[in-house]
């Protein structure tokens, strides 16, 4: 009899155990993965990305014909609805785009001015599309659309070959800029960039050196890195992966000539890196943002 009340005891034993480490893994909750989702980054690197790139777009076409056309930006050149006026000093070799607060073909609202001084040049260069031109850009009191951007230094050097053919060439430059941007909505961005600049199609939009450009059907790509610290402390990295891509002639949206194509690689300091893709080529304004394996829709 002893033995067979041990033998029961055993297995009540056991069965207890059973229950209670049952009981256990019932009640302990799985962790809380927190998904990352922030997309404000990368939002703000947009608004510097498009920022620069339209003050070089300006100025390459402001600096590359001597009535300092602005095609793609304002209505007309003579215009009084025209919401910028160009002057040329020969002399000092400067040339300023003055904005007067008057909405530009690509519906922002511009105020200030830019100052293009191409008085470091090289090789005789007096144009944009001459190899060896060199501009320094700086600004005074510009803005666009209340968000007020502050040149800290930038530099455009027409990089192609002296001598090139237009028609197996593209001509190139490259771009190094460190500006600010305070937010109208609140809040800063202040970028540092180094890039190099490609007209994708020179043989049908160039002609030879005493011609300006035809930027009004300009194709061009940006390659190169980037990196900034937001107004909330985040520090951040950027790169291109695959070439962005503005088509000025064949994307139009309202005025607007956004990046059709390409990949970039923002990465915030201590998280994970944000792909933001343009599209196919696509003329639209859909782009996209993906995190962690998660894809998340935008609108430029």
């Amino acid at each position: 009899m002893k033995k067979i009340s041990l033998a029961i005891f055993a297995i009540i034993i056991v069965g207890a155990l059973g229950v209670t480490s049952c009981k256990k893994k019932e009640t302990t909750p799985e962790p809380t993965k927190t998904v990352d989702s922030d997309q404000s980054g990368s939002s703000a690197n947009n608004t510097a990305e498009s920022t620069s790139s339209d003050i070089e777009s300006m100025g390459s076409e402001a600096c590359d014909g001597s009535n300092g056309s602005l095609t793609n930006y304002r209505p007309d050149n003579t215009s009084i609805l025209s919401c910028a006026t160009v002057t040329r000093d020969t002399i000092n070799k400067i040339v300023t785009v003055t904005f007067n607060g008057g909405t530009c073909l690509d519906g922002k609202v511009r105020t200030g001015s830019l100052i293009y001084n191409y008085s470091a040049s090289t090789n005789g260069a007096k144009r944009y599309r001459h190899p060896g031109f060199n501009l320094a850009v700086t600004s005074n009191g510009y803005a666009v659309d209340g968000n007020t951007v502050t040149i800290g230094n930038k530099t455009i050097s027409n990089t192609t070959p002296v001598g090139f053919n237009p028609l197996t060439t593209n001509e190139t430059w490259s771009i190094s800029a460190t500006i600010t941007i305070d937010l109208a909505a609140g809040g800063s961005i202040n970028w540092t960039c180094n890039r190099v600049k490609t007209l994708l199609n020179t043989a049908t939009t160039y002609s030879n050196s005493s011609t300006p450009i035809n930027w009004a059907m300009a194709r061009v790509g940006i390659d190169g890195s980037a990196s900034g610290t937001r107004s909330n402390g985040e520090t951040f990295t950027v790169s291109v992966r695959n070439q962005l891509i503005r088509d000025f002639g064949a994307c139009s949206i309202g005025g607007k000539h956004p990046f059709i194509q390409g990949t970039l690689i923002y990465t915030p300091a201590g998280k994970s890196s944000r792909t933001v893709d343009y599209g196919n080529g696509s003329c639209d304004l859909n782009a996209t943002v993906t995190i962690d394996n998660i894809t998340y829709p935008f609108v430029l």
